[in-house]
């Protein structure tokens, strides 16, 4: 048997293959660390980590790898997708989301023996962020209270200095859906280490919320003060990726 879990779902209703978009930023020469799967949220592509972190991890040592979302999927198909590609890579993997993608990651821990997970401003629980984006952006929000899609601002995804332009995508509704609905993840296998970092100042997650997260996985969130929701993208990008691969680096030694 492979090193990911089946499920009986997968065997009644598999999930459709579909060809995936997988970017990818390689060390010279190839260190032998455990490569990183960096998966996005929601409106976001492998693109939001080709900007800047994947080319800083391989810098760093760390052969970097970026899922982008199939379109018009589900995060079941998003789950899937995300222990398919990590069950592929060389090395046992370390699984990285941001936003939904750390939802997604969080319920892949369950399937996948990842070797350490990060946890990036991460949405686990649906309906709070709903509520922290209606307060930031009400008309943006209030579709997705009545089946329609989620519009995010540039004052909820970017600190003020930020300039950042490229156009998100907006998905289905039934994606939005799946995600509000979504049942707790179960425990990861094999108990990996995992690191929750965000931003107090972060207009979708809120402080309590990255606590919360934490305190389940038995630690604290690791903060950047001033940064938006798109750490990865924000103008001081490099601060987080950093302190992600130092903890990182720490956690192999041990």
């Amino acid at each position: 048997m492979s090193s990911q879990l089946l499920r009986f779902e997968d065997w009644t209703a598999p999930v459709p293959p579909v060809r995936r978009e997988v970017l990818s930023a390689l060390p010279h020469p190839d260190e032998k660390n455990p490569p990183l799967l960096f998966v996005p949220g929601l409106g976001h592509g492998a693109w939001a980590f080709r900007e800047h972190w994947l080319g800083h991890a391989a810098s760093r040592g760390f052969s970097a790898y970026a899922l982008s979302p199939r379109a018009a999927g589900s995060l079941r198909a998003y789950v899937h997708d995300v222990v398919q590609v990590a069950a592929g890579l060389p090395r046992q993997t370390v699984l990285i989301g941001h936003g939904v993608g750390a939802l997604v990651v969080s319920h892949a821990l369950a399937r996948y023996p990842a070797k350490a997970a990060v946890l990036a401003a991460p949405v686990l629980d649906g309906w709070p962020a709903l509520g922290a984006a209606l307060r930031t952006n009400p008309f943006g929000t209030l579709p997705a209270f009545f089946g329609g899609g989620l519009g995010l601002s540039r004052k909820q995804l970017y600190s003020p200095g930020c300039t950042y332009e490229r156009k998100l995508t907006r998905e289905p509704t039934a994606v939005y859906r799946s995600v509000l609905t979504a049942s707790r993840p179960a425990a990861p296998v094999g108990s990996p280490p995992v690191l929750v970092v965000g931003s107090p100042d972060d207009k979708i997650v809120t402080r309590k919320a990255l606590d919360r997260t934490a305190a389940r996985f038995g630690g604290a969130p690791l903060l950047f003060p001033g940064m938006g929701h798109d750490l990865m993208l924000d103008t001081e990008w490099q601060e987080p990726i950093d302190a992600i691969i130092d903890w990182l680096e720490k956690e192999l030694l041990a």
